[in-house]
């Protein structure tokens, strides 16, 4: 009787090494996460006043115990009243934005990543009846620090941008632009980082 609890005591202690291994080497592999992006600009020249929003939601998923992906979707509007209070300019545009992330460990909840993400906007002004439309390739490194199980503090900026953007108006022909940026700064003159985002993930 002895010998069969010992031997069930190393199997259930074996067990339990083997589970905690795994979950272990698993890390964020299957967790979820919520962020997004929110912003809103107001500037006034005398009685004109144009005002921007963004509303950019973020969804994802670990893949993998160190890489993740996910999309946004939402939306951006702009709208430009002159002095005498007439509607001059009211755009809204759709935004999709998928993404990948991989994460190495720099030291505890510290973690570095690089991400890739393809945004895709297309959008129409109300008044002119314009439309534009781009696509893009931006590559962007950042630091991730897990404060909890349920939160992480992040930031990024981008160093990488090609893309196109094409406005075709309601009369006349279509411009279509191509754009390639790598220099993570403002400009030459300013070294501030450019793009530069901090924000908060919610993990579930």
């Amino acid at each position: 009787m002895k010998n069969f609890l010992l031997v069930a005591a190393i199997a259930l202690f074996g067990l339990t090494a083997t589970s905690q291994e795994k979950k272990e080497s698993q890390g964020l592999l299957g967790t979820w996460w919520i962020a997004g992006q929110v912003s809103f600009a107001s500037e006034k020249t005398g009685d004109a006043k144009t005002t921007s929003n963004m509303i950019l939601p973020i969804v994802g998923t670990f893949i993998t115990p160190s890489v993740t992906v996910g999309v946004g979707v939402g939306n951006i509007s702009s709208k430009t009243v002159n002095g005498a209070g007439a509607t001059t300019a009211n755009a809204s545009t759709f935004v999709v934005k998928p993404l990948v992330r991989k994460y190495w460990n720099v030291s505890g909840g510290l973690f570095f990543y690089g991400q890739a993400a393809l945004p895709v906007m297309i959008g129409k002004d109300k008044i002119s009846d314009a439309k534009t439309s781009s696509f893009a390739l931006e590559l962007a490194p950042g630091f991730d620090y897990i404060v909890n199980k349920w939160i992480t503090v992040e930031t990024s900026f981008t160093i990488f941008n090609v893309g196109t953007i094409t406005e075709t108006p309601n009369v006349g022909d279509k411009t279509t632009t191509f754009q390639f940026n790598a220099n993570p700064m403002n400009s030459v003159g300013d070294r501030t980082l450019g793009n530069l985002q901090v924000g908060v993930k919610f993990l579930f």
